[in-house]
């Protein structure tokens, strides 16, 4: 009788207890909304209403009232030479406002030449005098030279930031550079990410009189191919293009890279003389900067804001 009773109390108590919850669903990743413009500011400029200064107040204002995650600056923020002075005194009165938000990379010469300027790091870790304030990639790390990379994970979004000056200046260091976008780019894939970079001076690009594409970067751009790189951002050639989603053979492919190049800021712009087959938009008379929405699933919506003119470009590209 007793283990008759057992075995009745274990039915009731089985019948009583709630079957397990199944776990809860992941919650999807957040989108990132990104703004990004490089070539920004005339030498000695300190108007608010020029190109540069709309542009300027333009993205402040998507800071200050967190309307975007980031501030991606593509290179060339003062002309012709920045020097911590010139930052302090001229790009600082204009875009200052976005240093809470701001990532960025060198460009040649204007940004960083070897023992000619070399005051871009020391401004953006706060160390210029007069300018304390540091950027938000050197807020979260410390500071580093121009020429070194970093990488940063924004939602469901991996972005490299790379200095195309190292083609330039350090061609060794530039195949060390590759060398770690091959093991960035493999780890955030492997993690799940959707991979982007930055850099200044584009690969995929048309033709202007002052600057053709910079054919060096070939070594960076199979590494971006190979791991499937979704969107590049640059700047440098002073004007707007976007190209069709391309590979490193610049034919158009399913899951190629959507190049973007933005060098918009505020400097003046130049007409192109080449036309690629893989550029699907382009414009050379309208200062402004490109808005980006990133989704968790690996699509991204863009917008080009004009800020000076009356061009613009915008789309989705879907998920892979």
């Amino acid at each position: 009788m007793a283990a008759v009773a057992a075995f009745l109390l274990a039915l009731s108590t089985a019948a009583c207890t709630s079957p397990p919850k199944p776990p809860e669903p992941a919650a999807p990743a957040p989108d990132v909304h990104i703004a990004a413009v490089g070539d920004m500011n005339p030498a000695d400029n300190i108007d608010p209403d020029s190109p540069s200064g709309r542009n300027g107040a333009a993205i402040t204002k998507l800071v200050e009232n967190n309307g975007i995650d980031a501030f991606l600056g593509l290179g060339d923020f003062q002309y012709s030479t920045g020097y911590c002075d010139d930052y302090v005194n001229y790009w600082a009165r204009l875009w200052g406002g976005t240093m809470p938000r701001l990532f960025w990379v060198s460009g040649p010469n204007h940004d960083w030449e070897p023992g000619r300027n070399e005051d871009l790091e020391k401004f953006m870790n706060g160390q210029c005098p007069g300018a304390p304030e540091k950027a938000a990639i050197n807020q979260e790390r410390r500071f580093f030279s121009s020429g070194e990379p970093y990488s940063k994970d924004f939602g469901n979004w991996h972005f490299a930031f790379l200095s195309s000056a190292l083609w330039r200046y350090d061609k060794a260091q530039a195949a060390a550079t590759t060398a770690w976008l091959d093991r960035d780019l493999g780890a955030a894939r492997a993690a799940g990410k959707h991979l982007a970079v930055a850099y200044h001076e584009p690969y995929f690009t048309s033709d202007t009189e002052e600057h053709t594409r910079a054919a060096a970067q070939k070594p960076w751009i199979d590494v971006m191919w190979k791991h499937r790189v979704r969107l590049t951002l640059s700047g440098s050639q002073h004007n707007y293009e976007r190209s069709c989603p391309v590979n490193n053979a610049d034919k158009c492919v399913a899951d190629g890279m959507t190049a973007f190049q933005v060098s918009t800021g505020g400097v003046d712009l130049r007409p192109f003389t080449s036309s690629p087959r893989y550029i699907e938009k382009r414009f050379s008379d309208t200062h402004g900067f490109l808005r980006l929405t990133l989704h968790g699933d690996g699509s991204f919506d863009w917008n080009f804001v004009p800020t000076t003119g009356s061009s613009t470009d915008s789309g989705t590209r879907s998920a892979p």
